[in-house]
């Protein structure tokens, strides 16, 4: 923790993830809903009869729940950097938060797939010793992806016991 100019204790610095990842999300979810509501409402016409075709419709409300919910699990996404270690914390329901001490760290990756390079995305893995322990940050701008992959790295190798 980081000492205030008043001399308590401050609490680390927390970063949340850019809107690109959101946007992302959202918008798979209305591709994917789409194409079930037709398909749904075309089998159920063709196989059943067209009044049960209006049973296509339930996944808009599918549509209306996940996209609330999206908005509220991005936004338990964040991440801070204090001295020894690297918090990720997230979850909406069950809040987890995650501990990577920094000389425990052994790889730190970028990676990027496609739809992530088409929105400016990627992800940061770490990966330590125990596989319990290694978290992701997914849906960072590319340049502070790799900021934070120099940074942990070079942290990493400061503290030896990692990298």
């Amino acid at each position: 923790m980081e000492i205030g100019t008043t001399g308590e204790t401050a609490g680390p610095v927390w970063v949340g993830l850019p809107g690109g990842l959101l946007t992302l999300r959202r918008l798979l979810l209305v591709l994917w809903t789409a194409a079930l509501t037709v398909a749904t409402g075309v089998l159920l016409g063709v196989l059943v009869g067209p009044a049960w075709a209006a049973f296509g419709g339930l996944w808009l409300a599918v549509l209306a729940w996940g996209w609330v919910m999206l908005g509220r699990n991005w936004r338990s996404w964040r991440y801070a950097e204090r001295a020894d270690d690297l918090l990720i914390s997230r979850g909406v329901l069950w809040r987890e938060q995650t501990v990577v001490p920094y000389g425990r760290m052994q790889l730190v990756e970028v990676t990027s797939g496609p739809l992530e390079r088409r929105f400016g995305l990627a992800s940061v893995q770490l990966h330590t010793a125990a596989a319990a322990t290694d978290a992701k940050i997914p849906g960072l701008v590319p340049q502070e992806a790799e900021r934070l992959r120099d940074r942990l790295s070079e942290l990493g190798e400061a503290r030896s016991a990692g990298l």
